[in-house]
């Protein structure tokens, strides 16, 4: 699967798993906001997902969807619950009506399963939880200070993840992807700054890395051989002192070692938004070289090939069907992950296969400020499960404020949040 000049766009990939993904397109994950007041998948998400799936994506990542109803991402998350009516029959029925859209086409749907921890903004929560007491960075009046985590608070994320997979499982997913990066809860415990732990969950990178790989054997325990495992991990959190791209390659040795089938590489957190594009995996700024190959990750992508021969999708920066032909020849990637460009142009993978563009996201470049994009690409995503099309022309200032504004009327709404 790799190595290999011929393989092209429209190849297809059989993973370890078993199952067969019919091209190197995969939808990478993005949060939606598009729940209801209790959290529950609604028809929304079965009008953006069927979108993507009849855009062309060989395999789809849904946005994350929270393991624990206390701590979520944004207000408007997804949310299965171990707790009081995490599983009551209105919300399976959404997460079937979900998974029948995304997976038409021939297209694999995978969930996306995360907890933020710490990375949990004030709005929706007032006592956030981390592996250690160690605040964000950020002002005090977004996020709140967390608190430890017990032992047992450890052990009940396990459960947490493991059941959730077990629910995406009987709802329709083909899998789950296990999030892993920006700065999320588990990976919070593989940064020595955050993780600063003296039990077994805490101190060398075995301890530090020790959750994730508990939650993914766990999953494999509970769901089988056939079922879709990935993860979403950093190459770096670009901090000093922190979660390093020589700990990711040890960690991602460790994964395929576990069984698992797939791997997506990002970078960066809350602190340090190195997601967005601004760094290589290395930490320096973009050259210019970099920017001409477009991957943002692309350089760790081929240290990673040294060391692991996992599937590995690299998302960021792929814009021109040329770049992404020439990465898939180089053999240090199997999977070119499209997010933005595929917030508007929902048929972009159809659209590169079959000829009629060379390349998506044009409209990129109009978005100004720069850091205006988030709330930008969250209204697009919430244009298309309404049913309309994104405003392409929105400024930056426009989306700022209406993204505020629905992130604080989707808080308002929420229902039994302490349930």
């Amino acid at each position: 699967m790799t190595g290999n000049d011929k393989l092209t766009l429209a190849s297809p990939i059989t993973l370890p798993c078993g199952i067969t993904i019919k091209n190197r397109f995969g939808k990478a994950p993005l949060t939606e906001g598009l729940a209801d007041g209790w959290n529950r998948a609604t028809m929304r998400h079965a009008r953006l997902y069927g979108a993507w799936a009849d855009g062309g994506a060989g395999l789809v990542v849904t946005g994350n969807v929270q393991v624990d109803r206390r701590y979520l991402e944004r207000p408007g998350n997804v949310v299965i619950d171990r707790g009081a009516g995490g599983d009551d029959p209105v919300a399976m029925e959404g997460l079937r009506a979900y998974a029948r859209a995304g997976t038409r086409n021939g297209t694999v749907l995978i969930m996306q399963i995360n907890h933020p921890g710490r990375q949990t903004p004030r709005r929706v929560c007032e006592a956030p939880i981390a592996p250690s007491a160690v605040p964000l960075k950020l002002p005090e009046s977004a996020f709140a200070r967390p608190r430890a985590m017990t032992g047992e608070e450890v052990e009940d994320v396990i459960a947490r993840f493991t059941h959730a997979a077990k629910v995406a499982q009987e709802t329709g997913f083909h899998g789950v992807q296990v999030h892993s990066a920006h700065g999320y809860l588990l990976s919070q415990f593989l940064t020595p700054l955050v993780n600063q732990r003296t039990d077994r969950w805490g101190g060398s990178l075995e301890n530090r890395a020790r959750l994730l790989l508990e939650i993914v054997a766990s999953i494999r325990a509970a769901c089988g051989k056939g079922f879709l495992i990935g993860v979403k991990m950093n190459s770096s959190d670009f901090q000093q002192g922190g979660f390093d791209s020589e700990d990711s390659l040890k960690v991602a040795a460790w994964l395929e070692a576990a069984g698992l089938d797939h791997l997506e590489i990002s970078g960066g957190n809350y602190e340090e938004p190195s997601m967005m594009g601004s760094k290589t995996s290395e930490g320096a700024a973009v050259s210019d070289s970099t920017v001409r190959r477009e991957a943002y990750f692309m350089d760790y992508a081929e240290r990673m090939r040294k060391v692991t021969k996992l599937p590995l999708m690299v998302t960021g920066g792929f814009r021109s069907k040329a770049a992404m032909e020439e990465a898939l020849a180089s053999g240090a990637l199997d999977m070119i992950g499209l997010g933005r460009p595929m917030c508007v142009e929902t048929d972009a993978p159809n659209r590169l296969l079959s000829g009629a563009a060379d390349r998506v996201g044009a409209y990129e470049k109009s978005i100004r400020p720069a850091k205006a994009g988030l709330g930008w690409f969250a209204l697009a995503l919430i244009a298309h499960g309404d049913g309309r099309m994104p405003d392409v022309a929105m400024t930056g200032e426009q989306a700022i404020a209406a993204y505020l504004a629905n992130e604080n009327a989707t808080a308002d709404a929420l229902t039994g949040r302490e349930a």
